[in-house]
């Protein structure tokens, strides 16, 4: 409970760095389960916007986040906002033409997944905390906007973490001081505070990291033809371009370019990039009609060396960052949400420490390999469809072909893009899985 001290919050079983999709997510599952959680954020979502206005991000979520979306109560807020479906996908290559096509029809699904403005995702996940806080306030306090200023640990049992931590991190509690002085202690602090993690950086865990050297053009285009509630992906050799369906016609663009190139293009007004755009697009959706404001960010790939350490553990984009090729991003975030939400439950009903090494390791060994992988392909899709290389050319039209036409392995992809498998986490699983 809170002492005489107006500065300090309390004590919370697991408190929460990021209070964006992942680390909201992560918080509305921890308060159905009556953990106390402190959540801190530095800037609250967006409360709305013009109608018909749609965000510049947004992501493809896969049907294991929409079924953890759902478990959440989040979901129905979320289609209430505004989702858009997608029951095909169409990838081909500029420079082999092969092409390959997916079709949810295939397997009896009524989609592939939606894209979803994270405004939209974020902004329901954190209407369902503000119904926990006003439930039960001492249960769930919601800190934003606030962000963290240190983050300590007791000076007990370091030898668990074998002097690694650059802020001596140990067996004990974790102290966070706020940056307008208030101070909180938790069990457990969770990292979900994006790329450039506080929470990494305070711990000391390395990252593996490499720079694309590229930048990914995001923008809205009105399209003449009905984009069929398709994903459409054409690689490039400067770099992969995706046309995302929107539930209003338009298409939400993401162009990754060599950073040469990308200069080359958003240096153009809106009907010199549309001019580019028809060209890179094949214009298999006819003449862009309109583009709407463009935005760039650079691109890298990168990977936490751990994931977690005694009573802290890395969340999302904090514990591993993904090129936008395939738009795992968010989705690999909530299977981290999942996986971390199992340990916690097995280290609860094993009546263990939820923030001992013990406890966190189980979510370190479910996800950091997967990840990894993960990371490792795109890596790969990546340098392959870049490259002209005659024989490398061959190989990929040759495997773009094998893959449309052989039978079996485009329902396997369809099924680990929808999250049909029985290895998934708990919270992600299709139901009787």
């Amino acid at each position: 409970m809170p002492d005489a001290d107006d500065h300090q919050l309390g004590h919370f079983d697991i408190a929460i760095v990021g209070g964006g999709m992942v680390g909201a997510a992560l918080a509305c599952a921890c308060a159905e389960r009556d953990l106390r959680i402190a959540v801190v954020d530095g800037q609250p979502p967006q409360r709305s916007w013009p109608a018909g206005q749609v965000d510049l991000r947004v992501s493809a979520l896969s049907r294991a986040s929409q079924r953890l979306l759902e478990r959440l109560g989040a979901w129905p807020r979320m289609v209430e906002l505004g989702v858009s479906p997608y029951r095909e996908m169409q990838v081909w290559d500029a420079v082999g033409r092969a092409e390959i096509h997916f079709d949810s029809a295939e397997l009896g699904e009524p989609d592939l997944g939606h894209i979803v403005e994270n405004r939209v995702t974020r902004l329901a996940l954190w209407e369902r905390l503000e119904g926990f806080a006003a439930a039960a306030p001492e249960q769930v306090q919601l800190l934003s906007p606030a962000g963290p200023a240190t983050l300590e640990f007791n000076a007990e049992l370091n030898a668990e973490m074998n002097g690694k931590s650059k802020c001596g991190v140990n067996g004990g509690l974790a102290h966070i001081r706020l940056a307008d002085q208030r101070r909180l202690s938790a069990e457990l602090v969770v990292g979900a505070d994006g790329r450039a993690s506080f929470v990494r950086e305070a711990l000391g865990i390395g990252l593996e990291s490499a720079d694309y050297a590229q930048r990914a053009i995001v923008a809205n285009v009105e399209v003449a033809h009905w984009h069929r509630e398709t994903a459409w992906q054409r690689f490039l050799p400067t770099g992969p371009l995706a046309f995302l369906p929107l539930a209003d016609g338009r298409c939400s663009i993401v162009w990754s370019a060599d950073e040469a190139r990308a200069e080359q293009l958003l240096a153009l007004d809106d009907a010199g990039f549309i001019a580019e755009l028809e060209i890179a697009f094949d214009k298999r959706l006819g003449p862009i009609l309109s583009t709407g404001p463009r935005a760039a960010f650079p691109l890298s790939r990168q990977h936490a060396r751990e994931y977690v350490r005694p009573r802290a553990a890395l969340i999302g984009d904090a514990a591993h960052g993904i090129h936008p090729l395939a738009g795992q991003g968010v989705n690999l975030g909530f299977l981290d949400v999942a996986a971390l939400l199992d340990a916690i439950d097995h280290a609860r009903a094993k009546q263990r420490a939820i923030g001992s090494l013990h406890s966190l390791r189980r979510y370190e060994r479910a996800r950091r390999g997967e990840n990894a992988a993960m990371l490792m392909a795109m890596d790969l899709f990546k340098r392959l469809f870049g490259n002209r290389n005659p024989a490398l050319v061959g190989a990929r039209t040759l495997g773009l072909v094998a893959a449309e036409h052989l039978p079996g392995i485009k329902p396997l992809f369809i099924r680990q893009a929808l999250g049909l498998g029985d290895d998934l986490p708990t919270l992600a699983r299709a139901a009787g899985s």
